[in-house]
């Protein structure tokens, strides 16, 4: 599991046929980001769109099984490593360092100049080809991970950052961080997402609010920034991630596949990067 460091020019090399890059970041953990990444990514799928998911939660990635890939490995060819393809189409993509390890219940114990490599490798040597988008799950917080992935993908204008939290203050105010972040580091801010908010009965479907609620909305006022939508606690939805299953293809009419859809609908009308 050797990581190179690569030059940013070797990501703008790999990156350069991906029409758009969006990162999802949150400042805390357990707020729900990579079912949120996933649902976005499954989202522009079932829109007809060519999709990479990049898992960079080094120490926690989670994307793998909520797509029922713990098993697959990636592979090399002459362009870099090639992603695994979550659906016969290969319209979705996935590269994770979970499929990198020996056993899927390896810790990641590594330093920060480390990770810092490994997260330029997944950016310079993954062979995505054609991409209509690249989603960027992130790790919770604003360290490291961060600052690299950043600094490696200024040069190709990253269209911007969508925020996970869940109505509580206390993930607002760790979301505050985050939003901080974004502006010190020059990276757009698509928009907030308050997911878990309220919980959908799976008997009647009526929806009840089972923590706060509008923390997310009221912060996405407070900073100025697009509210792109509320994700309730949903039982289907937590089925078909254990199950690895579309959620959006299962559950067409559900209210929490309109909530989904309302969310990743500004990232349809984004402009070109180039």
């Amino acid at each position: 599991m050797a990581s190179v460091a690569a030059e940013p020019d070797a990501v703008s090399s790999t990156l350069k046929n991906v029409k758009h890059v969006v990162l999802v970041l949150s400042g805390k953990g357990g707020v729900g980001k990579s079912t949120v990444s996933v649902q976005i990514a499954l989202s522009l799928v079932a829109a007809g769109h060519k999709v990479g998911l990049l898992d960079v939660d080094l120490c926690g990635p989670s994307i793998p099984t909520m797509l029922h890939l713990q098993n697959h490995k990636v592979h090399q060819c002459p362009q870099g490593w090639v992603p695994v393809f979550a659906d016969q189409e290969q319209r979705l993509s996935v590269m994770s360092i979970a499929f990198l390890l020996d056993r899927q219940d390896d810790p990641v114990v590594w330093r920060g100049p480390k990770k810092t490599a490994m997260i330029k490798q997944f950016l310079a040597d993954v062979y995505w080809g054609e991409l209509d988008y690249l989603i960027v799950d992130t790790p919770p917080g604003t360290s490291d991970e961060h600052i690299s992935m950043v600094e490696n993908l200024r040069k190709v204008s990253p269209d911007g950052a969508v925020l996970v939290t869940t109505p509580q203050a206390v993930s607002t105010n760790d979301v505050k961080k985050e939003l901080n972040f974004c502006i010190k580091a020059h990276l757009p801010i698509l928009g907030i997402v308050e997911n878990m908010s309220g919980f959908v009965c799976p008997h009647c479907a009526e929806c009840s609010n089972v923590f706060s609620s509008k923390g997310g909305e009221l912060l996405a006022a407070e900073f100025k920034v697009p509210f792109l939508g509320r994700v309730p606690l949903d039982p289907l939805l937590t089925q078909s991630l254990e199950s690895g299953q579309s959620f959006v293809a299962l559950y067409p009419e559900s209210a929490t596949r309109t909530a989904i859809d309302a969310i990743v609908k500004p990232l349809l009308a984004l402009p070109p990067r180039f």
